[in-house]
């Protein structure tokens, strides 16, 4: 498949799942779209709640349910919001992802249109992983 129509197809996922959002807090609605390395589409939305310290971003609840699916390879993800600002994925989501995806692409993009690529290692350029514990 064309890489434009894989982004393409990622954003309009990750479109789609933030309407699923559980954003009654913040208001501010994100939608992922994660493509296994076999080309299936895991997506996932923000879930908050009233303490927010225990609220799960988009990011984490597609890589969570690629996981438990049994998913171990992952080639890019689609983060999508309503910001005017691109929104990348927050600390804990690029250790997440690092982790369990390495230096994959990032695409973000917003409900107006606005798109950027941009590699994790771009977004985390020194990250902790198993060769820290060495």
């Amino acid at each position: 498949m064309d890489p434009s129509n894989i982004d393409d197809l990622l954003i309009q996922t990750a479109s789609q799942a933030r309407r699923f959002a559980v954003a009654d807090f913040s208001d501010f609605a994100v939608g992922a779209a994660l493509l296994t390395s076999s080309g299936q589409i895991i997506h996932g939305c923000n879930i908050e709640n009233a303490t927010y310290g225990l609220t799960v971003c988009a990011e984490r609840v597609a890589l969570w349910k690629a996981l438990s699916d049994g998913h171990r390879e992952f080639r890019q993800i689609a983060i999508v919001t309503d910001a005017p600002t691109l929104t990348p994925p927050c600390g804990a989501c690029r250790q997440l992802l690092w982790e369990f995806c390495g230096d994959m692409k990032i695409l973000l993009a917003n409900t107006t249109g606005l798109v950027q690529n941009h590699q994790l290692s771009i977004l985390l350029p020194f990250p902790f992983d198993r060769r820290s514990l060495t």
